[in-house]
Parts: C-alpha cells; structure tokens; sequence
C-alpha cells in the first residue's frame, strides 16, 4: 500500500501551528444550527413544531436559538418514500424559507438517488451504465445544473458538501476505496478526478464576485488514524477544497477526548473544521441498532434527557472552539426536527430530535448557540 507523506510535509510546512495563524480569517462567524432537509416533508406530513408550548414555525424556534445556518441534503431523483424526498425543486423552496430567516445555507451532493453513507454510495440510477469517463462529466454537469438553479433562485448556498461521508470512497464502484479489484493508487486517483469534477462544477457557474467554499466530508469525528489516511491521499490527488467536515456520534465514533485528539492534529491542515453531523439521545427509549454501534459508558457520558442532551452539545461545541488557531469553526446538528409522525421513520424512536414527542423545543436547541460571538 502506497504510504502518502503530505502530512508529514505539511507539518514541516507548519511545525508550529501559530505560523499558520495568519492565514485564519478570525471575523468569519462560528456556524451553528442542523440539517432540517426532512423538515418540509414532517410539517406536510402533520407534524407540529412548539415553543412555549405554542405551535410556532420551526425556522424561527431555530434562529431565535441563536442558529445561523442550514444543511440540505439533495439526492438525483429520490423515490419519495418516507422522508427521501429531496429532489430539486423541494431543496429549492427550503433554501428561500432559510434564506427569507436570514440563515445560511450549506448544500450536501449526495450524488445518489438515496442515501450516501459509509454503509453505501449507490449511483443515481440513471448513471448507472456510463463509463469512468461520462461519469466523471456527468457529476461536473449535474453539479454545475444544481449550482446554477439556485443562483437564478437568489438562494446560492455559502457552502457546498461534494459527496456525504465519503471515507470510503463515493459512487460506486466506480469511486470505491478499501477494494481488492485495484491497486490503491488506482482508486484514490478515479475518487480524486471525482470529486475535481465535483468541485469545477459547483465553481463553473458562479459570477464575478460569488463565491462557494468547498467542504470534504468523512465520518472520521473521532478517529485520527482515519482522517489523516483520507486526507493526506486526497491532498496528493490535489482536490481543491476549503473545509473539513466531520460526522462524530460518540456511540459510533468514540468519546469526547477522541474527538478533542483528532480536532488539534486536523488542524495541521490549516483548514476550517466543522463537525457538520452530531446527535445524541434525549431519551432512553429508542432502538439500539446495528453490530457496530458501541453503546459504552465513556463514549456516552452524559444522561439520556433532554439536559443531558444540551450538555453533550455544549460540550461538543466548546471542543470545536478550542481547536487550534480558531479553525474548528461550527457545529451542525443532524436531523433536529424528527419528531415522532404516524408514517414516516423517527431515527432511532425520534430519541435525537431536539424535539419531545409533542413537538416542544428542547433546551439542546439553545446550548448548540450558546457561546455564539455576535
């Protein structure tokens, strides 16, 4: 297996990493808030949002919490089953109720017809029998198309997720990594063209003066062996990119020091770190699924209750901002709004909405906010 020194010459680079500081743009905002991509489907579904126990709309219990910016996920052409409804138009109509909130927008490409996660990273259907060659034109275009739908909608997203989770490699098989069939320099350099066409689409239609910044996300929160891995080999194929985005669910990924651990080394990258997914339990009464999921009493160290809940956040927080140099720079939380609805699928028994079960804002809502600088 090929062993990639980018890291090691970056820290060369960089040995201190207070001779990186300046390039830290200090007055950029610290990014707090959630991806409420199901939030349209729940509310059409008869799903009802409280604050004071009045029902009130659910973007402004959330920026009168203090958020400030929004994930939507957009697939190809979802079935429209459950809660994978986001095609085009629906992304669309939520960017203006963000925008019209004076929220950001953070548009995720799953570049599937459903979800991409490291579990799975299926090709749109409809891109199923191209060659590396059409596929690798068909994300440019596509990406370009969505890019340029929201710019003639006024609602150009700030930032721009090329591909959900994609340690293991996305679109498969075409981008898969940890595969036998290829050497590994043959299949970081086909991920690598990938994601460049991902990014010139998402650049080309932007005009003099607009500007997206790029995110690479991996569900690595915790785990530094895995994301040095990843992004010293995606740095040697030379994917242009500002961000670094984690998922980091503690009864996945690892405890809070683990996170702590790999938040200081990521930032010998001298890029902005966000940790764009998090969750965790209100309440003990949800399902415990999957072989891999770890519940241990150090990795979920804080009471399943909805103070308990605020309390992880906040302390997920403040590990983001002392990340060194200012670059740990937001905290998006995953699926706020999934509230319990006859018909549709509560993640994990609606135990990680920031929502009871009737609809009341949780105190976590206001503890994801609540060292935020004006």
């Amino acid at each position: 297996m090929k062993t990639v020194v980018h890291l090691s010459i970056a820290v060369i680079l960089c040995f201190s990493l207070s001779a990186c500081s300046a390039s830290v743009d200090s007055s950029k905002p610290f990014l707090v808030g959630g991806d409420i991509s199901a939030l349209t489907c729940l509310e059409e579904a008869g799903g009802v949002y409280r604050a004071d126990d009045k029902p009130t709309d659910a973007m402004e219990i959330f920026t009168r919490a203090g958020w400030n910016c929004f994930r939507l996920r957009i697939f190809v052409e979802p079935n429209k089953r459950g809660i994978v409804v986001q095609d085009l138009p629906y992304v669309l109509a939520l960017a203006k109720r963000i925008q019209s909130h004076g929220g950001r927008v953070l548009l995720d490409f799953h570049y599937s017809d459903t979800w991409a996660d490291p579990a799975k990273q299926y090709k749109p259907a409809a891109w199923e029998d191209l060659d590396f060659d059409a596929l690798e034109q068909q994300v440019e275009e596509y990406s370009a198309s969505v890019i340029e739908a929201f710019q003639k909608e006024g609602v150009l997203p700030e930032i721009v997720q090329v591909g959900n989770e994609i340690h293991p490699g996305m679109l498969w098989p075409d981008g898969k990594l940890h595969i036998d069939e290829h050497p590994v320099e043959f299949q970081w350099k086909r991920l690598g063209r990938l994601l460049k066409a991902g990014v010139r689409g998402t650049r080309r239609p932007l005009k003099d003066g607009q500007s997206v910044r790029i995110m690479i996300h991996t569900a690595t929160g915790a785990e530094w062996d895995k994301t040095q891995w990843f992004f010293d080999n995606l740095i040697e194929q030379k994917v242009p990119f500002d961000i670094i985005g984690l998922s980091y669910y503690p009864w996945w990924h690892g405890t809070l020091a683990e996170l702590k651990d790999n938040l200081g080394k990521t930032a010998a990258y001298n890029k902005d770190i966000i940790v764009v997914e998090t969750a965790y339990p209100h309440h003990d009464d949800f399902r415990r699924s999957g072989n891999d999921t770890k519940w241990t009493a150090d990795r979920m160290a804080w009471p399943q209750t909805p103070q308990g809940q605020a309390d992880f956040l906040q302390a997920v927080t403040k590990a983001v901002r002392q990340t060194p140099n200012g670059l740990g720079r937001g905290v998006i939380y995953w699926y706020p709004e999934s509230i319990p609805i006859e018909g549709i699928h509560g993640w994990f028994n609606s135990a990680m909405a920031l929502f009871d079960k009737e609809g009341n804002a949780l105190p976590g809502l206001k503890a994801l906010a609540a060292n935020e600088t004006k």
